[in-house]
């Protein structure tokens, strides 16, 4: 089954052909590590840095009236430091026949560093030190003075994660190509629990529950910090109040006595709640463990237990430690520029930042150990992130922001095949795989596994998420989608289609696989397959989804719908009648009426204030083997359009124990209407850029 559109097809080839006629014209340019600025930049006498690449294009554009070349930068193998982002601007753009591509030479392992390669660890010579060590620890960690090899900048600790502006990570160590931990207690995979907090600064929540006010801090139990010889840096890291909002605190004071801790201001949007999960950082005494560091900012020490002792072999796996707070690549206002093939890594904010301009792409590229986001994304028309691996960034993976919503232009931008693994490093919740928003984004045959919180976040109109598999996500959260949008009527026209959503974690409120949180409306969910997902498709109180031709097997339920928009307690009334109002009043309302009809059935809700129910929603001609719908809280099964579904009977699936679901032709649900689900193009798919990329890191590998 061909489901990509014609027309958009038929345009790639136009201009692929119109670029392969003057293919004959392009010019090539080179750069290597080992060249030099003055060269010409041929390949027998290269450039050494990308600026010297760029400004010679720029050159030629000058001297040429109506520059009608094609240009390649080929970047020979090698690490290319960048102490500074590598900025382009309008002046720097291609055309849709002329463009611009920096790639890497015949699969080549380029990368472009925003940090160091340390060598020279030594073991721990400071008894003082030493004694401050576990003894199991002693004879394993080891030593490097950074500010003896010129490193002075360590960035700052910085409080992050829910309801916190992003901001540039402090220096970060990557060992092997893999981020390691900020010496803590307890150690990884384990938490402490809020023992309480000082009876004066007591409240409660907006849902009736018990609270302590930030400002007054909680009590921890036992006295592991009495270990501890210096706190001034001390943090902790928590789920203060919800298993869907952390965020990382500066200790102002520790008192060993009362057991109390007070965090510095300024304070987050939730209290301290008994029960819920911490774990202090930062903590030399707790460098315990194989995969654990410290850095003494005051003498610029750098104390690291390296995993498997391998930083003593002379074939030891690298140790990097990030310096860049800027991109590593910064696109203002550019068109038609192809990075490829490069890797990017070690930056501790952003890897790409790209705003502005039309059909930019980054393809086939590793992006990994980066403190923000992979790549992201604003404004601009038809940018793409296409068959990149994105692997332990500190907050997402791409973002994409385009389109007008309030005219409903769609921004066309996507993110398609590419690999994503390990988001969600520091800031956990609410950064995604894939966050977008806008009008008219695409985001198909992405593989995304291992987030702590969801996958795919959106928020607009006209999006596309389609052929994605994803799994093992909500790790370490709970009340949480795998794919999640809440809180607006006016996010419509959103398809969920034809994805693969397996094996989800949850903790608390547990997980979702499709979540339409808190009445967000009008979203279709067909052809998806959920296995092993805890509420596999969620309506919160939202109108006018449809759930259809979807395989459900052992979800807890498959399906559960909610009308809490019905629900008269301060908490949701003021969520449907104020925060949600508004919305729908920030947006043109004859368009939206036009595009969207259903909107117009709101406007009687609005004449009282009883609650808005959850109508016109659909659920047909789905599959499921296990438990089947559930439906409360002020809802009821009247309120829904439940028809046509193949439940409580074997399906006959071709394989289930492989999780083969694709139905054999004696399936009952053919005679209810199902349609088949083209389960072949689900996931990735072995296109060139992802070949290259497998065979440069594979290279890489061996060496």
């Amino acid at each position: 089954m061909n489901l990509r559109c014609p027309l958009t097809a038929s345009l790639g080839l136009v201009l692929l052909t119109a670029a392969s006629q003057l293919g004959a014209h392009a010019l090539e340019l080179f750069v290597a590590p080992d060249g030099r600025d003055v060269n010409p930049g041929t390949k027998a006498k290269p450039f050494t840095t990308l600026e010297a690449a760029r400004d010679a294009i720029r050159r030629r554009k000058a001297a040429q009236s109506g520059f009608r070349e094609q240009a390649t930068v080929w970047l020979r193998g090698g690490d290319y430091v960048r102490t500074n982002a590598f900025v382009l601007t309008a002046a720097d753009s291609g055309t849709p026949e002329s463009p611009i591509v920096y790639r890497a030479y015949r699969h080549e392992r380029v990368r472009l560093l925003g940090g160091r390669v340390l060598s020279g660890f030594q073991p721990v010579a400071d008894l003082a030190v030493r004694a401050r060590l576990d003894e199991a620890a002693r004879s394993h960690v080891v030593q490097l003075d950074l500010r003896a090899r010129g490193i002075t900048d360590f960035g700052e600790l910085k409080s992050r994660g829910f309801g916190r502006p992003a901001t540039p990570a402090h220096a970060e160590l990557f060992y092997d190509g893999r981020p390691m931990t900020l010496a803590r207690w307890p150690n990884e995979g384990a938490w402490e629990r809020i023992a309480g907090y000082p009876a004066a600064s007591g409240g409660q929540d907006e849902h009736g529950g018990s609270l302590g006010a930030l400002a007054g801090g909680f009590i921890y139990a036992g006295d592991r910090p009495r270990r501890w010889k210096d706190t001034s840096d001390l943090w902790v890291h928590g789920y203060w109040s919800w298993d869907w909002a952390n965020s990382y605190e500066r200790v102002a004071s520790l008192d060993l006595d009362q057991h109390l801790v007070q965090t510095a201001p300024p304070y987050g949007q939730y209290g301290f709640r008994k029960g819920q999960r911490f774990y202090f950082l930062n903590v030399l005494e707790e460098l315990d463990q194989p995969g654990e560091w410290f850095l003494d900012r005051k003498t610029g020490l750098l104390y690291f237990w390296p995993p498997g002792e391998g930083n003593r072999s002379e074939q030891a796996p690298e140790t990097l430690l990030s310096l860049l707070a800027q991109p590593l690549l910064k696109l203002t206002g550019v068109s038609h520029v192809t990075f490829r093939g490069l890797a990017l890594e070690a930056a501790r904010g952003n890897a790409i930042e790209i705003s502005g301009g039309v059909s930019n792409r980054v393809a086939g590229c590793l992006i990994r150990d980066i403190g923000d986001y992979g790549v992201q994304i604003e404004g601009g028309i038809g940018h793409g992130v296409v068959s990149c691996d994105i692997f332990d960034t500190g907050d997402g993976g791409v973002s994409l922001n385009g389109g007008d919503r309030q005219a409903l232009t769609p921004g066309g931008q996507f993110v398609e095949n590419c690999h994503f693994a390990r988001q969600g490093r520091w800031s956990k919740c609410y950064v995604p795989a894939v966050l977008v928003s806008g009008v008219g984004q695409r985001v198909a045959h992405n593989l995304i596994h291992d987030h702590p919180h969801c996958a795919i976040l959106f928020g607009g109109n006209d999006h596309v998420i389609e052929f994605n598999e994803i799994h093992h996500v909500a790790l370490e959260t709970g009340d949480v989608g795998a794919i999640y949008a809440g809180r607006d009527w006016t996010f419509r026209g959103n398809r969920i289609c034809f994805n693969f959503i397996h094996d989800t974690g949850g903790v608390g409120m547990g997980s979702m696989g499709v979540y339409m949180d808190d009445c967000v409306s009008g979203t279709e969910i067909f052809g998806n397959i959920f296995f092993k997902v805890q509420r596999a498709a969620f309506l919160g109180g939202g109108r006018d989804h449809r759930v259809e031709n979807n395989v459900f097997v052992d979800c807890n339920p498959a399906v559960q719908v909610d009308g809490r928009g019905l629900d008269h307690s301060p908490v949701w009334h003021n969520m449907v009648y104020d925060f949600m109002r508004q919305r729908l009043a920030d947006v043109p309302p004859e368009l939206y009426r036009r595009r969207y009809p259903a909107l117009t059935n709101l406007d009687r809700y609005y004449a009282s204030t009883n609650g808005v129910p959850p109508e016109g929603n659909v659920v047909a001609r789905n599959v499921c083997v296990g438990k089947w719908l559930e439906v409360g809280w002020h809802a009821d099964r009247k309120m829904l359009d439940v028809r046509d579904n193949c439940v409580g009977t074997d399906p006959s699936f071709v394989a289930p124990g492989t999780m083969d679901f694709r139905l054999k032709k004696d399936s009952p649900a053919w005679r209810l209407g199902f349609q088949r689900i083209p389960t072949d193009q689900i996931g990735l798919r072995n296109d060139e850029d992802r070949r290259a990329l497998d065979r440069s890191q594979d290279a890489a590998a061996r060496r």
